[in-house]
């Protein structure tokens, strides 16, 4: 603390609670502006011109934008999110699945499985599948 009169730079403790408050709320307020404004391009049902308008809306008003936003379209961000997660996971299942069933560790009932899918869209002929069974159970 500083004595009256004092022209030291001395902080005390109850002012860098509020510097540190201030600036939570900054990097919050700039967590939402970011979010916003890469939903608003992801979002597909938004055309070039509802993109505009909201990013100008967000510079020139950016909390009530922001707020309005959040309010009309909180909704639709979330399942957009979802969408997205449930995307990636599905894909990352899929790729663990051909790299699994592609290190020789496939059973020779889904190889059989697989050619039977293959015969029954026409891909392959019936010898074709015969051969492709003959060779699941010999490796199996």
């Amino acid at each position: 603390m500083s004595t009256p009169g004092s022209k030291g730079t001395t902080v005390n403790l109850w002012d860098f609670f509020v510097w540190l408050f201030w600036f939570y709320v900054l990097i919050a307020c700039i967590w939402v502006f970011i979010t916003v404004i890469v939903d608003i391009f992801r979002d597909p049902t938004l055309n070039g011109w509802a993109k505009a308008l909201w990013v100008v809306f967000l510079i020139f008003l950016p909390f009530l934008a922001a707020f309005i936003y959040l309010i009309a379209r909180g909704r639709g961000m979330n399942e957009r999110k979802l969408a997205e997660v449930q995307a990636a996971r599905a894909q990352s299942d899929e790729y663990i699945r051909t790299v699994a069933g592609s290190s020789g560790g496939s059973s020779a009932a889904s190889e059989i499985e697989s050619g039977k899918r293959l015969l029954d869209s026409g891909t392959i002929t019936q010898a074709e599948f015969d051969a492709l069974k003959a060779k699941a159970l010999q490796n199996g």
